[in-house]
């Protein structure tokens, strides 16, 4: 028990829980589209089970991930996806990418598309978790993992609304979240067993390169956004 005490562990699991209601309000929007035709007395059972079987192709998704990062070279590559994901973040996108969800009137329908819409969108997920996860230690990342997405399930449902409000009124936020991912893209590469034996290690060195791939992301960010028409740029 003194490991879920750790000040490592509490820090991963609220990384996951910031990256879960960052790269989730899609999946709230998932939600929304999916379940809106259904009875309205179907609709929040809808939302429930489509999110419950989500989350369990999730957490299994982050079981493979995280199994997969050991293999060399590739945390390099999951570095670079989630640095391109932070760019993203603070790049705004069309507004119609979700017009094409195709909502039904039947439950069970409604459920396969919430959990298939999930799955497709939960790469960017995927990845910065079991990177985040990476920070806690070996001996329970699947419970911070588990711990991460089970508190974080009900902001992106019945929350996701304020947070992007919040968002909305404070773009910092984003900016912050888009830094996030660069930091753990940074500490991800800089542990790739591919390439540990050839640069320097220890905890300032590790957050050294997290600093790096934060500021990273902000400046490609940034620099994207002033390439952009004034009414996208944000």
């Amino acid at each position: 028990m003194e490991e879920f005490l750790t000040a490592h562990f509490w820090l991963a699991v609220g990384q996951i829980i910031l990256i879960d209601i960052l790269l989730g309000g899609d999946n709230a929007v998932v939600i929304a589209l999916a379940c809106r035709q259904l009875p309205a007395q179907q609709r929040t059972k809808g939302i429930l089970w489509g999110t419950a079987g989500a989350i369990v192709l999730r957490v299994i998704l982050i079981a493979f991930a995280l199994t997969l990062l050991q293999v060399p070279f590739l945390k390099l590559v999951g570095a670079a996806l989630l640095v391109w994901i932070g760019i993203k973040l603070l790049v705004p996108e069309d507004e119609d990418a979700h017009g094409n969800i195709q909502a039904s009137d039947k439950l069970w329908g409604a459920v396969k598309t919430v959990i298939v819409a999930d799955l497709v969108m939960s790469v960017d997920n995927v990845i910065a978790i079991a990177g985040a996860a990476q920070g806690a230690g070996e001996q329970h990342q699947m419970a911070l993992v588990v711990f991460g997405l089970l508190v974080s399930i009900p902001i992106i449902v019945w929350g996701s609304q304020l947070v992007l409000k919040l968002m909305d009124r404070f773009p910092f936020i984003i900016t912050l979240g888009g830094m996030l991912l660069g930091w753990i893209a940074g500490t991800m590469a800089h542990t790739d067993p591919g390439v540990v034996d050839y640069l320097p290690q220890g905890k300032v060195w590790n957050y050294g390169f997290g600093i790096a791939g934060a500021l990273l992301v902000l400046a490609a960010g940034k620099f994207m956004q002033r390439g952009q028409p004034p009414s996208e740029a944000s």
